[in-house]
């Protein structure tokens, strides 16, 4: 099996940061909301720096993916039974 663990991380932290990115933008006019963090909107900043790591990570993954695929098969050594990659 060669699942790469950065597939299903990045979308997990894509998610997420498109959640949170969504509730900084419907946030963004709430003067008070982000009285306690200097008036700048960290939902929205976490939000895009989530997203933007969760796409590299699905993007590396995928990448990498997509060069195992296109490699022949390795040969089996004797006695030794292969099934798939």
């Amino acid at each position: 099996m060669n699942l790469d663990l950065r597939i299903p991380m990045g979308m997990m932290f894509t998610l997420v940061g498109a959640i949170l990115s969504a509730f900084g933008l419907a946030t963004k006019d709430r003067v008070g909301f982000y009285a306690q963090s200097l008036g700048i909107n960290l939902n929205l900043w976490w939000g895009l720096v989530l997203l933007v790591f969760g796409l590299t990570m699905f993007l590396l993954g995928r990448r990498r993916q997509k060069q195992l695929a296109s490699l022949p098969p390795e040969p089996a050594e004797k006695g030794e039974v292969r099934r798939g990659h």
